[in-house]
């Protein structure tokens, strides 16, 4: 029991591992993750619906997207955004791990008569075919990823963005990072058997990596009837001038910071910040 309790409370290497798996994939937690999503009064999974109607209106006008236009949005979700784009008559696709958000979000444009082209897939292995206007990930999901991962996905943002194309991006401050605090807790079924419909108990474990701004929630989990799993919750915290380092070594140079994807105001104190991108090489304009 010593050594197990010592192995839960070890604290991991950097980006020891990535489970992302454990919670898209998952037939049973995808299917929380999309109630969470479909609440549209929480900022849980996506946005509260006021603040998805206040993006979606500044991006569309941001970008002038409309009829000959092209997006892509990376962690589409159930397509509460990509469903809203596609009303300004632009063509949009979506991408996202989870198999239960992807086909809620098709059964929707097929009942709204949207033609919206949904691709299940982790976003990192995504093979892309086609260039576009202007590429979003919102939600921060860009500070869920390792920086090798990263480098990964800004080298697909490369290769699917037109040349006079823009990224739009959000993730989370220093300023968010400062108020994280390490602590470890056990609890049974914690977050309302969020993990498993059997009971369990859940050691919940939370390190703060301070001179690499990154923080993990790492979880234990032990159900009644075995089977027990471990799950990572990794996230870095970027200063504008770290994520512009993290651009500019792939090719990208920020053209407009804001404190959030409604274009509101940067502020330094604000837990997240907005980041409009663009290319600094050429790269041609030609199906991927």
């Amino acid at each position: 029991m010593y050594q197990k309790l010592s192995e839960i409370n070890r604290r991991p290497a950097l980006f020891e591992r990535y489970t992302a798996e454990s919670l898209w994939a998952d037939e049973y937690r995808s299917k929380r993750m999309l109630a969470f999503h479909l609440n549209e009064a929480i900022d849980v999974s996506s946005r509260n619906i006021q603040s998805i109607d206040a993006a979606v209106s500044w991006i569309v006008g941001k970008f002038d997207l409309g009829p000959g236009k092209s997006l892509c949005d990376f962690g589409c979700g159930p397509g509460l955004y990509t469903s809203r784009f596609a009303a300004s008559g632009a063509e949009v696709t979506g991408l996202d791990f989870s198999a239960n958000s992807i086909r809620y979000a098709r059964e929707q444009a097929d009942r709204a008569k949207q033609k919206i082209n949904y691709i299940h897939t982790n976003y990192l292995e995504f093979e892309p075919t086609d260039q576009f206007d202007l590429i979003t990930m919102i939600m921060c999901d860009f500070c869920a990823l390792s920086p090798s991962q990263r480098k990964h996905l800004l080298n697909l943002f490369d290769q699917c963005l037109k040349t006079d194309g823009a990224i739009l991006l959000d993730v989370y401050s220093m300023a968010a990072f400062s108020e994280q605090e390490e602590a470890s807790y056990h609890e049974k079924n914690q977050l309302d058997h969020f993990w498993c419909e059997e009971d369990y108990f859940c050691f919940v474990n939370r390190f703060k990596y301070d001179s690499d701004a990154v923080f993990l929630d790492k979880y234990d989990i032990f159900p009644e009837n075995g089977g027990a799993e471990t799950v990572y919750n990794w996230l870095q915290y970027f200063s504008p001038d770290s994520l512009s380092g993290e651009l500019e070594a792939a090719g990208f140079a920020i053209k407009d910071i804001y404190a959030d994807v409604a274009g509101n105001a940067f502020s330094k104190q604000h837990s997240e910040f907005t980041v409009v991108a663009t290319k600094t090489r050429a790269r041609p304009d030609v199906s991927c």
